[in-house]
Parts: C-alpha cells; structure tokens; sequence
C-alpha cells in the first residue's frame, strides 16, 4: 500500500514548477519585507509605544540666520535617562555653526579661525554634542523647561520632568546648496538607543492671551529614538532571587547571570573587603565605565529577591528586597516592574509608590514600582544601607490563587527598564510533601463530602 505522506511529498515539486512565477514572486517579497525591519528595533510588550522624541521648531528666520527650538520628550512609561544625562548629536549638511544657545550648551567649540575680527560663535563643530545646562544655571541662560542636568524622568514615575528644551541661533550655510536645513545622523548619546531620520510633521502651535489666540512655528521636524536593551549591553544588569515561608530552600539568582567570576577581564570584590578608591571610576559615571560588583556566583550590580512572608485568611504578604552590589554607583530615580497574575488584587504597599501598567484593557497583571522622594528614592553603594525594601499586600484569588506550581512568584521583573536573569521555573520554591498531601488530602475530603451530599439530597427527592 502507497505511503499517504510518499505521494503528497511527490505532488509538492509539481506545485512549484505549475506556479513557478508565483513561488518567485512571494521569495522576493519576503526578502524584501525581511529586510524593511530596521535590526536596531526593540519591541516591548509592556511599553509598545515607548520612545524618546526629538522635536526640532524653526521658529524664525533672518536673513542669515534661524532661531530653533528642540525639545526632547521621554514617551516610555517606566524607563528614564540618569545622570550624566542625554548628549544630544547630529550632523550639519552644509557649514553651518551654532552662534549662541540657551537652556543647553555644546561640548566643543571648534575651529572658529575664519570669524577673527568678530564674536565668535558658540561653536563650528560639523557634528556638535549638546548637553543640558546643570541646575541653578544662570538666569539669563535659561529657558523654559531647561537646565535638568539631561535627566528626563519616565512619563509614570515624574510626568512634570519628562521633558527637556533649548534653544539656539544658527547662521545658514553660505555658498552650498543643500536639500534641506534639517541636520542628519540624530544621536542621543546614551548606551542602547538608535534614533530615525527627520520626518516633518505638523508645525508646533502655541496659545497667547488665554487660549484666545493661536501662533505656530514655521517648520517641525520630529526624531524618534527607540531603546535596544542588546544594544546597551551584552550582558545583563540584574537577576532575581527567590524564597517563601513554606519552603527552606533559597533559590539564588542563576549562576553567571551578569557575568562569570575569574573570567580574564572581569573585576569584583571579595566579601569584607572595601576597593580603594583608585580602583572606582570617575565620579561622572558613564555606562561605558564596567561595574565593580562583589564577587558573587551571578556577578550581578543589582539583585531583586521575592520572598513571600505570610499567607493571611484573606490575603498574603510579599516582601521585596533591591540590594545594589555596584561600587562603582548610585541608582537615582530607580524604578522596579513586575509581571505577576495577582497584582490586580494588590491591597496594600509599604514604603514604595506603585502605579499599575494596563495594557490590555481590564488584564491588570503587571505593575511599576519606585521610590518615595528625599526617602528611598536612591539606592546607595555596595553597603550596609545599599537596599530598599518593601512588603505588600494581595488579596486571595478564589479563582487563580495557589501556592502551587510557583503561581506566587513574578513572571518578569524588569529594574530601571532592563530585563532581569529569572531562576528557571523548575527551582521555584514548592510546598513540602506533607503539605502537598494535606492539600491533596483536602481536595479528597471535599469531594467526599459533595459526592455525599448529593446522594443525600437525591435519596430527599426520591422518597
């Protein structure tokens, strides 16, 4: 008898030589969609729409010169930009220099050789750095919403510091044409992040007398900037640990998490000793400097533990513990996101602000967490006082609850927007044998009991 898979593999090579041209036709298609995708794009299903928008106005032109404003606008929901803060770069397409700025500066001034004899400009640079005025800066200096030593908050976590100005004045180029006075090559200066060409979009109006009157700017181009965790870093700079009250064991963050211990290359610190100061970075820390961490089996500057404290009637107790094991840094502006299926049943939070993320509509089952301003906001050193901790409560799910299976531990948790290392759910913590047996001699009971009454009741009825 003729094998049924035999004649359908035989009829498949006369399909593509009837439909040849078609077979051609959706190879060519799929290639070129393939490579359409821009390999530098990251997409995160808890913040889909997250970006940092570059926003440049023109807002008046003379003769040789054109005042812009740029703006820069922080749209992702938990994941801000920390000290030392944005350095904001592009390219000039013909000569033009930047004769003064407000709200920001440039790094560099360049040659300047060819203006002798008259003021020189802020700078000449082909590809200028601008970076944010520090706090407190002059007044004269400043303009609206500038001056945040490049920090941009998250839109969740700070709304009212999301966003960053400046201003500048631009002599045109002079005897070039070029196709456009937008500059090319946008860079935000910071680990992980790529940025779009110009796009021009609808001019940016503003409201006078009131909102009675409109004016609006003459041209507006936007830049997105999407973040890259891969591109950041190849390693990651977290990891989570586990532990319940039911269950001795500690499961510790996944060995070589962050990186492996006596790797050439690799630095860290043996328990009870302090690194000289020659051995820290700079006090200007910058995401290029390596970490020094503790010498610990996951090599991680941050770890998350998850340990359940309690179980209540009616709710149970979860303690969360972010011990930063980095000499090298302080986490400012911290922030922690958790995915766990009980989190829309979140009762009660000590010590930490909490913001639910909803994205899928009624699904609520992930949530922001971050510090309390001037009181845990930052999480110090490698120390004693290098953790912040909170416990919280949630109430019992009849539906969903159970201790089994690791159900009362965190699917994801993600620290100042980067993925942390997870135990593997193998390891989670799991409830004794005597007490899986008296969970399992409870369920037996129960439906003893109900198979019970209902030949009761049945036997009521026949009667």
């Amino acid at each position: 008898m003729e094998n049924p898979f035999f004649s359908v593999f035989q009829t498949i090579p006369c399909l593509f030589l009837d439909q040849r041209s078609n077979f051609i036709a959706f190879l060519l298609i799929f290639f070129s969609l393939t490579c359409s995708f821009s390999p530098s794009y990251e997409y995160d299903s808890l913040d889909p729409y997250a970006n940092v928008t570059i926003s440049w106005d023109f807002l008046v032109e003379n003769g040789d010169t054109f005042d812009v404003r740029v703006s820069l606008y922080n749209f992702q929901l938990f994941r801000h930009v920390e000290l030392p803060g944005w350095k904001l770069g592009w390219s000039w397409k013909g000569d033009e220099v930047i004769w003064s700025m407000w709200g920001a500066e440039a790094t560099q001034q360049g040659n300047c050789s060819k203006y002798i004899g008259k003021e020189l400009p802020h700078c000449c640079e082909k590809k200028p750095v601008i970076v944010d005025l520090m706090p407190g800066a002059p007044y004269k200096l400043q303009v609206a919403n500038c001056c945040k030593g490049g920090v941009l908050s998250s839109m969740r976590q700070d709304p009212a510091n999301y966003g960053a100005a400046f201003q500048m004045n631009i002599g045109k180029s002079a005897g070039k044409v070029v196709d456009s006075k937008m500059p090319a090559n946008f860079t935000l200066g910071l680990p992980g992040y790529t940025c779009s060409d110009p796009f021009q979009v609808s001019p940016t109006k503003f409201s006078k007398d009131g909102g009675r009157r409109w004016t609006q700017v003459l041209e507006t181009w936007n830049v997105t900037c999407v973040y890259s965790q891969f591109r950041s870093s190849p390693a990651p700079g977290c990891c989570v640990s586990l532990s319940s009250f039911y269950n001795s064991t500690i499961v510790p963050c996944p060995q070589c998490s962050c990186g492996c211990q006596g790797i050439e290359g690799t630095k860290c610190v043996e328990s009870g000793e302090t690194p000289s100061v020659l051995q820290l970075p700079h006090e200007h820390y910058t995401a290029e400097v390596e970490p020094l961490v503790r010498c610990s089996q996951h090599m991680c500057p941050i770890r998350v533990h998850w340990h359940v404290k309690q179980s209540y009637t009616q709710y149970w107790r979860v303690k969360i513990t972010i011990t930063n094991l980095n000499f090298a840094k302080n986490y400012s502006q911290w922030s922690l996101v958790v995915l766990h299926p009980n989190l829309r049943n979140i009762t009660q939070v000590f010590s930490f602000n909490y913001s639910p993320l909803n994205q899928y509509g009624h699904i609520n089952d992930t949530g922001m967490f971050w510090g309390i301003q001037f009181y845990n906001d930052l999480i110090l050193t490698s120390g004693e006082r290098g953790n912040v901790q909170t416990e919280m409560l949630l109430q019992k799910d009849s539906e969903i609850f159970t201790f089994r299976e690791g159900w009362a531990f965190p699917r994801r948790i993600l620290f100042n927007g980067d993925e942390c290392v997870m135990p593997p759910p193998d390891q989670y913590p799991r409830l004794p044998n005597e007490a899986r047996r008296a969970m399992a001699m409870a369920a037996t009971f129960k439906v003893f009991f109900f198979l019970s009454l209902c030949i009761l009741i049945t036997e009521e009825f026949s009667r």
